[in-house]
């Protein structure tokens, strides 16, 4: 974090000795000096103060201890400067001049120097790096600083930010260290300091009653540079937008306000991403299988919202006779539920969610109930649903019996309200959201030197600058969201008010929430089986890393720091709500453990998840419907082929909801795979050899996911490490 240099005191110069003699290494020292001394501007001393040094070097009869320090500048775009730089060594017994390292650093380079001082400064804990502009501002992305003592002794100090402007940056010795750790007041002080600066910078706001807290923005030009896009990112993140955009417009898609002419022209819109076809190909050839629809409540983009059935709810009036014919013979519906193969899907949230209009025309909203049987094959399909909360003479229970278009239909409109469900809740709200407060809770609470900033700021890496584009792009007033799909504004503000307040922190624990919705034991649930075995390995590295730092409870109870950390999120996060059960404390090594895990796989195996199949699954409309233009239909027998084209999203609604789908699904440039840290944050032996065991779990996942998917019809790979980013980046 960018802050302003502390001034520590200078250790008195020597007395000044009897003899004249100078060695070589004096002569070096005093040209130095002299060298130091024509520029008063860089050093805090007078010219006078400086002569008084110099003649002490010149009469001292101990040799002066030099150290030896490797700046080393930053491997991405733009990091090299033409600026001068310059370096102060602090430690434990005193601290060094300001030493010029350079005036021009380039990309991908070291630069060696040495630093003398007139005394042993003991261990070396902070390091000062100075920038000022020789004529024009030219930023520096500082990697890291290494410094070699007298006594051989190797201090790594990892930097990774950008420098701009005339400007101080302080950077503690990279071993991580808690409150507890720190005995030099000087060093508490400057936790103090860096979170108090860190606060003023980070500040939280409300973007919507009820919604979590965010970042105190308005525009991504707002950003500090060390959260924005780097570069590259940014480049590649505009030309994707730009160029797709583009190609749809030549293609026409987005200037024909009409219905489509028939399923198959509907193909025609993803047919012109080469290379990215294969699912949508899929999907649109199987969409009006009932095994495909179920299959996507378990592996599609939405697979956290089914659930075990142990009992129909009043509201959803199924009879036994109804579902019969679905079930097979020597079985009822009753017996089914007792032996747990009748699972529910239901979108109570949407109900009574008021629709807005796309081309002035009324769209329309459903709140849907859809009943699902297990097969003797394993297979999920769809046995019943009801349109509405609301049972009754216009809300028909349609069933797999029925006509072809009546089904049809009815299960588009769960895959609508699927739609709303998974891009307002299981997306928005439960990964960018959440991500963003987790981000800004660390950046708030935990220093840069305490060993859960570096082990969780991997895991935020672009986090606030996506989530600030995306409330000036997609969930702003007349955004993509606002614009492209069914509800309104104020509609989309009500479904995340009304997710949250239904937010528990069982749900957001995965093997907590598998046990809860009763879905262990579902075949081909591959969501499962894959986020089981990452949120296995992320708890495995984080358990290592905590018995690491912490060790026992008291030391975790203890560490004040953690505490502000844990409460800032459930109150900001959670709204301080204790019926979720979010913690707003942590006591325990293991309910450390468990808190960790949750944070770093909501940041990355849950996004990628949720978010990696949006253009596969959503491209053939039908599948993934963004509005419906007609109101769902209260009696049985009245949909055609052209009711339902006429139904879905016209041509140009479904270009502009693909333009976004296929920017979110993209692998940009700039990416980071989890378990990736090219940012060395961590120094100690231990830490590094939990990261290199944490990537050998994820290569076994990877392997036995690749080997699963290379049998497969269909490959579920989104949460492959190969295909998950370590952050909310996209």
């Amino acid at each position: 974090m960018i802050m302003e240099a502390q001034t520590l005191s200078m250790a008195p110069a020597a007395p000044i000795p009897s003899s004249s003699s100078l060695d070589s290494l004096h002569y070096g020292h005093l040209y130095w000096e002299a060298q130091h001394w024509t520029q008063p501007s860089r050093c805090g001393p007078t010219s006078t103060e400086h002569l008084l040094d110099i003649t002490a070097c010149l009469w001292c009869s101990s040799p002066w201890p030099v150290y030896k320090v490797k700046v080393t500048t930053g491997d991405i775009l733009e990091a090299g400067t033409s600026n001068s730089i310059s370096i102060t060594l602090v430690g434990s017994s005193g601290e060094s001049r300001q030493t010029t390292v350079n005036s021009w650093l380039l990309p991908r380079t070291e630069k060696e120097m040495t630093v003398h001082c007139d005394q042993d400064l003991g261990a070396i804990v902070l390091i000062r790096l100075h920038k000022w502009r020789l004529f024009l501002e030219d930023a520096w992305y500082c990697k890291d600083v290494h410094v070699t003592s007298p006594d051989g002794t190797l201090y790594r100090f990892p930097c990774h930010q950008w420098l701009e402007g005339v400007i101080t940056v302080e950077v503690r010795e990279g071993s991580g260290k808690k409150l507890v750790d720190d005995e030099l007041e000087f060093l508490k002080e400057h936790r103090r300091k860096e979170l108090k600066a860190r606060q003023e910078a980070y500040r939280w706001k409300s973007f919507a009653e009820g919604w979590p807290r965010c970042l105190n923005v308005d525009s991504i030009l707002e950003l500090d540079s060390n959260i924005q896009f780097s570069c590259v990112r940014a480049k590649n993140f505009n030309g994707v937008l730009i160029f797709q955009a583009a190609s749809h417009l030549l293609s026409g898609f987005l200037l024909r306000p009409t219905s489509w002419k028939s399923l198959d022209e509907m193909r025609s819109i993803f047919s012109r991403t080469q290379g990215r076809e294969i699912v949508p190909e899929y999907v649109a050839r199987h969409w009006k299988e009932d095994d495909f629809f179920g299959y996507q409540f378990l592996n599609g983009n939405n697979p956290i919202v089914i659930q075990r059935c142990t009992a129909l709810p009043a509201k959803f009036p199924v009879t036994p006779e109804m579902v019969a014919g679905s079930l097979g013979g020597g079985t009822n519906l009753g017996k089914e539920i007792r032996e747990g193969r009748i699972f529910i899907v239901d979108y109570e949230v949407l109900e009574g969610i008021p629709a807005g209009t796309i081309h002035g025309r009324q769209q329309h909203l459903a709140a849907p109930l859809c009943l699902l049987h297990q097969g003797a094959d394993g297979l999920l399909r769809p046995i019943a649903i009801q349109l509405s909360q609301r049972p009754g003479p216009t809300s028909p229970i349609f069933l797999p019996s029925d006509a072809e278009w009546d089904w049809l239909l009815a299960k588009t409109w769960v895959r609508n309200a699927d739609f709303y469900s998974h891009q307002l809740l299981t997306h928005l709200l439960r990964t960018h959201l959440f991500g963003e407060v987790f981000a800004i809770a660390t950046l708030r609470q935990l220093p840069s030197c305490h060993p859960l900033f570096k082990l969780l700021i991997p895991h935020f890496h672009f986090t606030l600058h996506i989530n600030t584009l995306a409330r000036t792009v997609l969930i702003n007033p007349g955004g993509v969201i606002d614009k492209g799909s069914g509800v309104t504004y104020e509609g989309m503000l009500l479904v995340v008010r009304r997710g949250l307040e239904k937010v528990t922190y069982t749900s957001l624990c995965l093997p907590d929430d598998i046990h809860h919705r009763g879905m262990a034991h579902v075949p081909n649930y591959h969501y499962r089986d894959d986020g089981l075995r990452l949120w296995e390995a992320t708890e495995s590295f984080v358990s290592g890393m905590v018995a690491f730092y912490y060790g026992e409870d008291a030391a975790v109870s203890g560490d004040a720091e953690l505490q502000a950390w844990v409460m800032d999120i459930f109150t900001n996060g959670f709204m301080g709500r204790t019926s979720s059960g979010i913690p707003s404390s942590l006591q325990t090594v293991a309910e450390l453990n468990k808190f960790l895990t949750m944070v770093m796989f909501t940041c990355s195996a849950q996004h990628a998840a949720v978010n990696n199949g949006q253009y596969d699954l959503g491209a053939f409309v039908p599948n993934a419907p963004s509005s419906m233009r007609h109101p769902p239909p209260e009696e049985k027998g009245k949909v055609s082929l052209q009711h339902f084209l006429d139904t879905v999203p016209e041509v140009d609604t479904t270009a502009n909801i693909l333009v976004a789908l296929i920017l979110l699904s993209s692998r940009l440039k700039d990416v980071r795979l989890l378990g990736q840290y090219p940012e060395e944050r961590f120094t100690e032996i231990k830490p590094r050899q939990l990261i290199r065991s944490f990537q050998a779990q994820l290569e076994e996942i990877r392997d036995h996911i690749e080997e699963r998917n290379h049998r497969a019809k269909l490959r579920y790979n989104y949460m492959n490490p190969m295909e998950t980013e370590n952050s909310i980046s996209i």
